[in-house]
């Protein structure tokens, strides 16, 4: 059976803290769980990267930083810096792409990942050669056959 192998970026992992009053928010939390829940179960093969490390490292809130942190040893996979990743990443910013953003699909896209997952919308109206961005809802739609 193929397992497809995702790359879920912070905007993901964070998606549980945001207002889930909204609906939007509340069923990509709801996809959000679902990918992890399958990660642990091994029916997907999630990748983390230095830049995962980077801005979890850096993010403010303990409750956040403790809850998405331990995802980096449940992974199969680990992205570390590289030339190469960098040198990618230049060329991703070509495309209106932040650099953080940039960073994080050229690791996705280093480690063949099939799926590079956000919620961040300005990412979601990119497309990247080698990759598919995709929604949390969207990415279990497809994968799922719903």
């Amino acid at each position: 059976m193929h397992k497809p192998k995702i790359y879920l970026d912070n905007c993901s992992y964070n998606r549980p803290f945001d207002d889930q009053m909204q609906i939007k928010i509340r069923l990509e939390t709801e996809a959000k769980l679902y990918i992890q829940s399958n990660v642990v179960t091994k029916k997907y093969l999630l990748v983390w990267s230095y830049m995962l490390d980077f801005e979890n490292d850096s993010n403010p809130y303990d409750e956040k930083r403790n809850a998405i942190g331990p995802w980096r040893e449940i992974a199969g996979e680990y992205c570390p810096s590289s030339n190469e990743i960098f040198l990618a990443g230049l060329k991703y910013m070509e495309y209106g792409i932040s650099a953080k953003d940039a960073l994080h699909i050229a690791c996705a896209v280093e480690c063949n990942c099939e799926y590079f997952v956000t919620t961040d919308r300005k990412l979601l109206n990119k497309a990247v050669n080698n990759i598919r961005i995709i929604n949390p809802i969207d990415f279990v739609r497809e994968v799922e056959g719903l």
